[in-house]
């Protein structure tokens, strides 16, 4: 008789935990639905910004880093919240990315720039038959198989196109004595 009991009593309270635990969690999702915000809907060929936040960015300080890069191209969406990029070769990593890593790209409203007219980047002057770019400013320096080499950031292009260039290809002395002089080790 008292095993009857027991054995009563304890699905009572069972099914009673069980009833108040499918309660709260409905409460809780209801609560939860109202915070959340649709996701962005982005287009095939539409450009957006990815985020740097789990990107490695070899810059001498983080802190200033882009927090954004791009614009890139979307190629598809592989479901509702994510998408194929079309990233340039140099960048060694996945293309597909969470829509909450992904900003809209908007063009500008300067008067300067026309709507639908595409920014291009410089041309390359011809130095001795072959091609040479305008450097903005150089911004890290690295020892690399023995040989120096220099972070460049190119007149005219993004953070993006940003590349370590040996010590050699550097055709103006007077910009490697400005980084060294800010940079003395």
């Amino acid at each position: 008789m008292a095993v009857d009991y027991w054995f009563r009593e304890s699905e009572r309270v069972w099914d009673s935990a069980h009833l108040q635990l499918q309660r709260a969690l409905r409460r809780r999702r209801t609560t939860a639905d109202l915070l959340r915000s649709q996701a962005p809907n982005y287009q095939p060929g539409q450009k957006v910004w990815l985020s740097t936040q789990d990107i490695r960015i070899r810059l001498p300080c983080r802190k200033l880093s882009p927090r954004f890069i791009g614009p890139f191209p979307i190629t598809r969406q592989i479901n509702p919240v994510t998408y194929h990029l079309q990233l340039p070769p140099e960048y060694k990593i996945h293309p597909v990315f969470h829509v909450s890593l992904l900003k809209p790209h908007h063009l500008s409203v300067l008067p300067s720039t026309e709507p639908g007219e595409a920014e291009e980047p410089p041309l390359p002057l011809i130095v001795d038959d072959g091609a040479a770019y305008l450097v903005q400013d150089i911004l890290d320096s690295r020892c690399r198989g023995g040989h120096l080499e220099y972070l460049v950031d190119w007149e005219g292009y993004g953070p993006e196109e940003r590349s370590w260039v040996p010590r050699n290809n550097l055709l103006d002395p007077s910009l490697l004595d400005d980084f060294h002089a800010r940079h003395p080790n």
